[in-house]
């Protein structure tokens, strides 16, 4: 799926056509510069990798200074790779920006989840906890049993416990654009994003 590199704004409300108040996410989205294209030929599938903010030669590590000149492309911050379904007559050193989407399209968007730190299972996994009354002390909102005895005398993989939450790869489906502002690069969603402010996003065409 073709898609863009974006970055978070954060919330907003615009008013859609019938005039219904609409809670949208705004995204700076692109522009965005294609460093690398493969070909089925060369390497088995077709695809490019796109690059976001520029930067500058001091900031760029070795392995990546190498990358970027043998392309003899510009030093980009970010870099992703999206497959191509479309598009596929677009070549090295092309600009994409937010004019390759529409008003009431749905697309998919991928972002990291914000970081909550370590919580207990109420939180994490919404357990009820025990009871206030009736004998229960100093467990209202522990797990209780977690494995079993003799056999298999250990604790199964995969068990809800306490432990880190967020900063997970999070993929919201079927978001819709409201509005597309070509002028200043920002594209509108209805609904909320995964990530914190200024994190970034990666946007792409349902097809």
């Amino acid at each position: 799926m073709v898609g863009l590199i974006g970055k978070k704004i954060g919330m907003s409300q615009v008013f859609d056509k019938h005039g219904n108040l609409v809670p949208v996410t705004v995204i700076q989205a692109g522009p965005c510069w294609v460093v690398f294209r493969k070909t089925v030929a060369r390497d088995g599938y077709d695809a490019m990798q796109l690059g976001f903010e520029k930067i500058e030669e001091k900031r760029v590590n070795k392995p990546m200074l190498g990358h970027f000149k043998k392309h003899k492309s510009p030093y980009y911050r970010y870099l992703k790779e999206f497959r191509l379904t479309i598009y596929k007559d677009i070549q090295e050193d092309e600009e994409l920006n937010v004019t390759m989407f529409q008003e009431d399209e749905l697309i998919k968007i991928t972002g990291t989840s914000k970081g909550k730190g370590f919580q207990g299972v109420m939180r994490r996994h919404g357990f009820h906890g025990f009871k206030a009354t009736h004998g229960v002390h100093e467990s209202y909102r522990g797990p209780g049993s977690i494995g079993q005895c003799a056999t298999p005398s250990r604790v199964f993989k995969g068990k809800k416990l306490p432990g880190h939450m967020g900063v997970a790869k999070v993929s919201i489906k079927n978001l819709k654009v409201i509005r597309v502002d070509q002028e200043r690069g920002l594209l509108m969603v209805k609904g909320a994003v995964p990530g914190h402010r200024n994190s970034i996003v990666y946007i792409r065409k349902e097809l």
